[in-house]
């Protein structure tokens, strides 16, 4: 009789504890789903407002690299950094200085948004990719995993963004004698469409996807093996109970900023010059005024390279870098360090590789 009582006692206990595991899995059955799109929601809106902050602070500077980019060699305008915003502030005021930000703001929110969702949903990927390879459950991405899930994230956000990017070129370029002007990117848009057609909005498209390789792919691998390195080797007292600080995570986003930027360069400045091919109201920046017209016309991405450098040297691949070197530095850094926060105080959970 003990032991049918003691049979008996498990038997329920048993059962008890089928059903509790059965409501729990059927709790987390209901809830997962709203629980993934929430995340998702986060993770976007997080990319979105680091991408927004990031680039206004540096919009002056950003004008003045594409205005060094496509300008006429043959009718200089800008002969640096500091003449040039000084000649912008002159002749077009505060507003000059922040000419095409707000297409820039709504071009580069969806591209952060996408951008940064798309490298946390590349390196789960590929971390599961890997840990079943290696049959290690504990391994962890390799600088050179990051890379590429870095690139998989900078391909998928550029080429959902690219037209926004192509008319914001051209919107920045505009002055105050060009003879026509675009109102605003909805106006832009329509306009390339209706007069040089759909394959227009995707001119550089080509040598965006391969300079967007290194650039996206060294910024997220250099931040994200800086942060790991530094956390391991707790260097200079730099790092208390795990976790970086806020000026820490700049730096981190600052070295990748660097590195990135300057590997993929000569390939932005024809991506620009690709752009502008076709504007037949070409900006007087880039026709010289009508003195000296420099050919606009360009059959591919190595018919520019070579038009460019046999014209105007070798150098003419980083015209902009200065500019771009004091702007990229502190855009990247603000872009990564303002997502974590915002993931932090939305609640998300950031680490990837964990």
């Amino acid at each position: 009789m003990a032991s049918e009582d003691v049979k008996t006692s498990e038997s329920a206990v048993s059962t008890i504890v089928n059903l509790a595991e059965e409501a729990k899995l059927a709790r987390e059955g209901v809830k997962a789903p709203s629980y993934a799109v929430l995340s998702i929601c986060k993770s976007l809106v997080a990319g979105g407002v680091a991408g927004g902050v990031s680039r206004t602070v540096v919009a002056p500077l950003e004008r003045m690299k594409i205005l060094l980019q496509v300008q006429n060699p043959h009718n200089i305008k800008y002969n640096g950094t500091i003449q040039g915003l000084k000649y912008i502030w002159r002749t077009e005021g505060l507003r000059g200085l922040f000419k095409g930000n707000g297409t820039n703001c709504a071009r580069i929110v969806p591209n952060s948004a996408v951008k940064f969702f798309s490298y946390e949903q590349a390196s789960k990927g590929i971390l599961y990719f890997y840990r079943e390879k290696t049959g290690n459950e504990d391994a962890q991405l390799t600088p050179l995993l990051r890379l590429g899930a870095g690139a998989c994230a900078g391909i998928i956000a550029m080429s959902a963004t690219y037209p926004m990017d192509m008319v914001r070129g051209r919107i920045t370029v505009q002055t105050a004698k060009s003879p026509y002007q675009y109102r605003g990117m909805f106006h832009a848009l329509s306009t390339v469409l209706r007069e040089e057609g759909p394959r227009a909005l995707y001119k550089g498209w080509l040598p965006s996807v391969i300079g967007v390789i290194p650039y996206v792919g060294l910024n997220f691998a250099v931040y994200e093996s800086l942060k790991d390195w530094l956390i391991k080797a707790r260097p200079f007292g730099l790092v208390e109970d795990s976790e970086l600080s806020v000026i820490t995570r700049l730096a981190c986003g600052a070295a990748a900023g660097t590195v990135g930027q300057t590997v993929a360069y000569p390939l932005d400045v024809i991506r620009r010059r690709m752009q502008m091919v076709g504007w037949k109201d070409a900006s007087s920046v880039l026709t010289g005024d009508g003195r000296s017209k420099a050919s606009l016309e360009y059959t591919g991405m190595v018919d520019a390279f070579r038009k460019t450098v046999r014209h105007e040297g070798f150098g003419a691949l980083y015209k902009g870098l200065i500019p771009n070197s004091v702007k990229v530095v502190p855009s990247i850094a603000m872009a990564f360090v303002t997502y974590e926060v915002v993931k932090d105080i939305l609640g998300v959970e950031i680490r990837i590789s964990d």
